[in-house]
């Protein structure tokens, strides 16, 4: 499993990434980033909706009630035109890092 503080400064261009593809609400986006890192990287909720509140304060994603279930209304997030760009960025920051972290690590043989 990846350590949560390996990860932290990385959380918003995750959601960024999701909410890219579709609307989402919180578990839902929670069991897409099992999924998708095949459980060793798992979101905490407090950690999801803090990222969600701050993402949301910055205009980059906006929420709203949904009763497309049967169940009670759901909060779901949507990316703003300023996220997308913002995801842009965050997209092109990570390159970079990881080109200069990748001069660092050498890969075992």
């Amino acid at each position: 499993m990846i350590s949560s503080d390996v990860m932290r400064g990385f959380n918003s261009l995750i959601l960024l990434s999701i909410l890219m593809k579709e609307d989402s609400y919180g578990y839902q986006i929670s069991n897409t980033i099992k999924e998708i890192t095949d459980g060793k990287y798992i979101m905490k909720e407090t950690t999801l909706y803090s990222a969600f509140n701050r993402l949301e304060k910055s205009a980059l994603i906006q929420s709203y009630s949904s009763t497309e279930t049967n169940g009670k209304p759901r909060t779901y997030y949507r990316i703003t035109e300023l996220g997308k760009k913002t995801y842009g960025d965050k997209v092109r920051e990570w390159l970079d890092t990881k080109n200069v972290m990748d001069r660092f690590i050498e890969e075992e043989s």
